[in-house]
């Protein structure tokens, strides 16, 4: 199973993710954010985004919002070859 093993916050909609496979990508949430649900709907105020963290391996915010990493993987289309490195 992937989990989430780092993330860092890169914009006010994006983050850097690295699963525990060794792939790593730049994410935005601008298409979530944009469906203005009362979960998501937070998540449009860069500093609650900044609030994201890593709950038992899925991304998380404090709200109760969670996304499973193996499903961000596979909607990313990832493998453990994709790496994104900033500095």
């Amino acid at each position: 199973m992937i989990k989430l093993v780092r993330l860092a916050v890169v914009g006010d909609d994006a983050l850097q993710l690295i699963f525990s496979d060794g792939a790593a990508t730049l994410w935005s949430a601008t298409d979530l954010i944009e469906r203005d649900t009362v979960m998501t709907r937070p998540l449009a105020d860069p500093t609650y985004f900044a609030r994201a963290f890593i709950e038992s391996g899925a991304l998380a915010w404090p709200n109760g919002f969670e996304l499973s990493a193996d499903s961000l993987h596979c909607r990313l289309g990832l493998t453990g070859e994709d790496t994104l490195f900033l500095a």
